[in-house]
């Protein structure tokens, strides 16, 4: 079994039991705080993975999402986009289906591609925020109302 995915800092600290510790009384460090800037693509991206990179980037920088760091995760994201579309592009080429043999049907070997991509692709944009259940995942803090006795203040 998987273990579950990390909170964030802000969170184990607003269900901590004092200031600075989260519900275990364990300390909790803040996240560091990366510089804000979103990264250069791989010059040698291909078309549709660089078309990708340009629509996706713009939106995650104006959310202030992106970092110089992020350029693996965003660059796999991109290619594995661009499996995607090559796989279904040659598939409506050849059709779904390549011939019959003594078993049955014999499917086009980019249906695969087509179907690990997709999955693939499901969980890069889920780190980004990219997918309708994983957009409220991702965020950041917006700036402080003024209250700091009060974790709660600016939350909601």
């Amino acid at each position: 079994m998987a273990s579950p995915k990390r909170r964030p800092a802000g969170l184990k600290l607003i269900e901590g039991r004092s200031p600075g510790r989260d519900s275990g009384g364990r300390k909790i460090t803040e996240a560091p705080a990366f510089k804000r800037v979103p990264p250069e693509p791989p010059e040698w991206l291909p078309d549709e993975a660089r078309a990708e990179w340009e629509r996706v980037v713009p939106e995650l920088a104006r959310l202030d999402l992106l970092k110089p760091v992020d350029r693996s995760a965003l660059t796999a994201y991109c290619l594995c986009w661009d499996r995607l579309v090559q796989a279904q592009r040659q598939m409506q080429e050849d059709g779904s289906v390549l011939a019959r043999n003594s078993q049955g049907q014999v499917r086009h070997p980019a249906v695969a591609v087509i179907e690990a991509a997709s999955k693939e692709l499901r969980a890069w944009a889920g780190e980004f925020g990219l997918t309708p259940s994983a957009e409220g995942k991702v965020g950041r803090q917006e700036a402080n109302d003024g209250d700091e006795a009060n974790p709660f203040a600016g939350s909601g």
